[in-house]
């Protein structure tokens, strides 16, 4: 008895001295840690006392300290950055689904102001400007060199004025100029129509009405058709969508699904992971879809796009997409500012990133370009036995049949024309077509 106390007693010992040799150095690589972030901290104030008492204009104290918290989350990401009191209030506009400007989600790369995407129906994209584009001049002066957000400042301007954009676009030999309008853009998130059986929704940005739209929208659109029955399928129309809300974009998802992953999250840590799974229910019972997307499609819409990939619910149409893989969240600081961080990575349902990779589509269709200015002008009219001269009649049909038959041609006449607008939602229509003659 007294041998295995004292081996007991001895092992606590060991134990002891070894948490303390361990221990030991930890807490004074902490300290160390710690004194360095001091010194680095006290170095900012010298520099910013040096600042604001020498430098050869008077400087304004506030807007020296928010800068340098602006610069210190931009060398993070180009995704995180601090917003003053201003921007956070246009922030908070932005995600209802109103604001002002040109109608155009920006980013920045290699010190030029790049397009992500027009927004449907503002000025910007009435004006001709494409995902893709760089904006090198406004009003005749150059952009290089300033920040987003002074760029950004520059561009917006009272409602009803005009402003020069300089545009450099891939294809074109030299840039050009456009000029917009300045108007008051309010985003409807989802646009509805039907183009023969088929009901095309159109998300322009996930914000926080984007589900309620789609939901009505969607409704309405299969009332028009007379029911379930008689539509053959949706087309998702993701193109130029630059994102926006994360918990829109897993409502969306779900709608069209009826169980399995949407989509995880993962932060620096295991506590900080989540996993979003889709609720039973699809609000077109199965029915076929496309899913429309392109190098504009981006975050959100890339979520979207990526779960319903996964799962095999629809078919992905279009180009490859953006790749932006991160998500941001906007922490409230004090004076009304806030700050935007990437706090975690998202996941496809496959446990996939698309971080700088994007979407792949699976059937990759591009969107031809007319040149700019010029008109398609080529007869396509034909002449067939029909319009010959004593040309027998076709007797074998009866007046049903042949009603038929003409509005089957006149369907593929009018999917003939939206080809010549838009070839790609054209090219989804006809999937879906030929998916319900399958069926």
């Amino acid at each position: 008895m007294k041998k295995t106390l004292l081996a007991i007693s001895v092992g606590v010992v060991s134990a002891a001295v070894l948490t303390t040799q361990i221990a030991g150095p930890l807490v004074a690589q902490q300290a160390e840690s710690d004194s360095s972030v001091y010194e680095q901290l006290e170095l900012f104030g010298d520099v910013f006392e040096r600042v604001r008492l020498e430098y050869v204009e008077e400087v304004d104290d506030k807007a020296l300290i928010e800068s340098a918290i602006d610069g210190m989350l931009r060398s993070l990401d180009p995704h995180s950055f601090f917003n003053n009191a201003k921007e956070t209030a246009e922030l908070r506009i932005d995600t209802q689904g109103t604001f002002g400007g040109l109608g155009i989600e920006v980013t920045q790369e290699d010190g030029w102001v790049k397009v992500v995407s027009p927004i449907d129906g503002t000025p910007a994209e009435e004006a001709g400007v494409e995902a893709g584009d760089y904006i090198t001049q406004v009003d005749g002066e150059s952009l290089l060199g300033l920040s987003l957000d002074d760029a950004v400042d520059i561009m917006r301007g009272p409602v009803g004025s005009e402003i020069v954009i300089t545009i450099a676009r891939e294809g074109e030999p030299e840039p050009f100029d456009l000029t917009i309008i300045r108007d008051v853009i309010r985003l409807t998130a989802v646009r509805t129509r039907t183009e023969g059986d088929t009901v095309v929704l159109r998300v322009t940005k996930f914000t926080d009405q984007t589900y309620p739209n789609l939901q009505e929208g969607l409704r309405n659109a299969i009332d028009d058709l007379g029911g379930l029955e008689n539509v053959n399928g949706v087309v998702l129309d993701l193109r130029n969508n630059p994102g926006g809300l994360l918990t829109q974009a897993i409502k969306v998802s779900d709608a069209f699904l009826e169980k399995g992953e949407i989509v995880s999250t993962r932060g620096r840590t295991a506590a900080e992971s989540e996993r979003f799974n889709a609720s039973a229910g699809d609000l077109i019972d199965g029915k076929p879809m496309v899913v429309l997307i392109n190098g504009g499609s981006a975050s959100a819409s890339e979520i979207v796009a990526g779960a319903l990939k996964d799962h095999r619910r629809a078919i992905i149409v279009g180009t490859k997409s953006f790749g932006k893989g991160s998500v941001q969240t906007v922490i409230p600081l004090k004076g009304d500012t806030s700050m935007r961080l990437t706090t975690s990575r998202y996941y496809t349902p496959s446990g996939r990133s698309i971080q700088a990779l994007g979407v792949a589509p699976d059937i990759i269709v591009e969107q031809p370009r007319t040149p700019r200015g010029e008109e398609d002008g080529e007869d396509r009219s034909q002449r067939s036995e029909a319009d010959l001269r004593g040309s027998l009649n076709n007797d074998s049909l009866s007046d049903d049949e042949l009603r038929q038959i003409e509005e089957e041609e006149a369907k593929a006449a009018a999917a003939a024309e939206l080809r010549k607008d838009d070839y790609q939602l054209a090219y989804a229509i006809d999937l879906l077509r030929g998916l319900s003659a399958l069926q």
